[in-house]
């Protein structure tokens, strides 16, 4: 089986700083795109930024210039270093990627469970 554990989430001040981690373990043979996305309250799931095996990555118009995503494969992990936050980032932010558990597998989806992430104004 595969877990996806998010960390670093917290209550901020507008106009700080938050890095929050995502680890994936378990039977883990390879990880292709790994995103994070985040879901507010009374709104619909949004992507944030994705990052791709090689490294490319994008993002959302409302993050980008504040917003970094980096992975370590070595650790099968990835991050999002959000500087500059918005009361209107507070979200729970949740990483999904694109993993195979063998050689042989195809690549699935699978999710964390997410972390809260509240900016105060």
């Amino acid at each position: 089986q595969v877990q996806l554990v998010e960390s670093g989430g917290g209550l901020v001040q507008a106009g700080g700083s938050l890095k929050l981690s995502c680890a994936a373990s378990g039977t883990v043979f390879g990880i292709d795109v790994m995103n994070w996305y985040r879901q507010a309250p009374g709104k619909q799931r949004e992507l944030v930024a994705i990052i791709d095996a090689a490294g490319g990555t994008d993002y959302a118009d409302s993050v980008k210039g504040r917003f970094t995503i980096s992975r370590d494969n070595a650790k099968k992990s990835v991050y999002l270093q959000m500087n500059s936050l918005k009361p209107e980032d507070t979200a729970v932010y949740k990483c999904n990627a694109n993993i195979r558990t063998d050689v042989t597998d195809r690549y699935k989806y699978y999710w964390g469970l997410g972390t809260q992430v509240t900016v105060s104004s």
